[in-house]
């Protein structure tokens, strides 16, 4: 479970980001939506220990976050381009990415095995530095790096954007059958507010900073996101 208490974050004398109370189960999917500069990034840049909170805690599964390491080996993440290493082929990444979660080679293959319709042919064995793929092939490796090692709780941002439709489907289906089928508790930050009502069972709407929604996902869900979004 990850519980937030409490948290803040100001810069100067404007506050970005409070949130009074708030938890995730283990297993949930949840979306965060809001408008740029809602906070989103923010919350998860605290979640991750990026940045530090004004006031407040985080804590992922009983773990205060800012003031122990001890989250970091069941917790894994993507949020940008910038969380991969560009003079590094996709294999390279991933056997560098298993080491660190306790992994061997043989271990990554077999895992890799299972995503091969997802990289359509597009990431392994091209020769290729990551820094010379596509924005959208850059997401697909970094999303798969970010599920090795089996973590408990998985981290995307934005994970929808420049993928092409298929790959989104897939996407979809692979963030399913982590929560629903493996008990991972993923939380994903989307301005889609069709892909992510199609794959959260919970969302969180935030606003200047503060959480206005919090409501489960229901056929009617899509209609009341729009309602809010349209002023």
């Amino acid at each position: 479970m990850i519980t937030v208490s409490d948290l803040t974050k100001t810069y100067g004398e404007t506050t970005v980001l409070y949130i009074e109370e708030l938890e995730i189960p283990s297993g949930q999917s949840l979306g965060l939506v809001g408008n740029n500069g809602a906070g989103k990034t923010t919350f998860f840049s605290l979640l991750l220990d990026l940045i530090r909170p004004t006031s407040g805690y985080i804590a992922n599964h009983d773990i205060m976050v800012n003031k122990s390491e001890a989250w970091k080996p069941f917790t894994s993440a993507f949020i940008d381009e910038s969380f991969l290493i560009g003079y590094l082929t996709p294999e390279e990444y991933f056997y560098f990415t298993g080491e660190l979660r306790g992994w061997n080679r043989a271990d990554v293959e077999v895992f890799l095995q299972k995503y091969e319709t997802f990289f359509n042919g597009e990431i392994l064995r091209k020769n290729k530095y990551l820094r010379d793929l596509s924005k959208g092939n850059q997401k697909k490796v970094g999303i798969i790096a970010a599920l090795i090692g089996n973590p408990k709780v998985v981290i995307l941002d934005e994970p929808f954007a420049n993928l092409d439709p298929t790959t989104q489907i897939r996407l979809k289906e692979i963030v399913r059958e982590l929560a629903e089928d493996n008990g991972v508790t993923v939380l994903i930050s989307s301005h889609d507010l069709i892909h992510v009502t199609e794959v959260c069972k919970r969302i969180v709407v935030l606003d200047k900073g503060e959480v206005i929604r919090d409501m489960q996902t229901t056929p009617e869900t899509l209609r009341e996101l729009e309602g809010i979004f349209a002023g």
